[in-house]
């Protein structure tokens, strides 16, 4: 019973993460007429959403943190180091940390604005 008490605050927070790395994957396939350039191939946002989706799940226990999602999973390629960036359709491009740090931002404002 101790350890069930004990570990609540630890499920909790979890899910809390599980839930803010849903938002920043969704926020990435939905962005209408953004272009992802992956070692240098140029993708839809659904398709870099289903990449990151893929990293993820191979990842395993090592991603705890949404933070720890945008490092392992929205950063960059493991293989060829090379920074992700989006290019959206006025012509500006920004590196997807940029882009997953700022969602991030905004999640927990709202999130921290809707606590009583």
């Amino acid at each position: 019973m101790l350890f069930a008490l004990l570990a609540m605050p630890v499920f909790g927070q979890q899910n809390i993460e599980q839930q803010k790395i849903a938002y920043l994957i969704d926020s990435v396939a939905t962005l209408q007429d953004a272009t992802f350039i992956r070692n240098g191939t140029a993708y839809d946002a659904a398709h870099a959403a289903d990449h990151m989706r893929l990293k993820l799940r191979f990842s395993g226990s090592r991603i705890k943190t949404a933070e720890d999602f945008i490092v392992y999973c929205g950063t960059g390629s493991s293989m060829s180091g090379i920074k992700y960036t989006i290019r959206f359709q006025d012509g500006h491009s920004v590196d997807s940390a940029t882009f997953l740090h700022r969602r991030l931002a905004e999640y927990e404002a709202r999130f921290n604005n809707s606590k009583p």
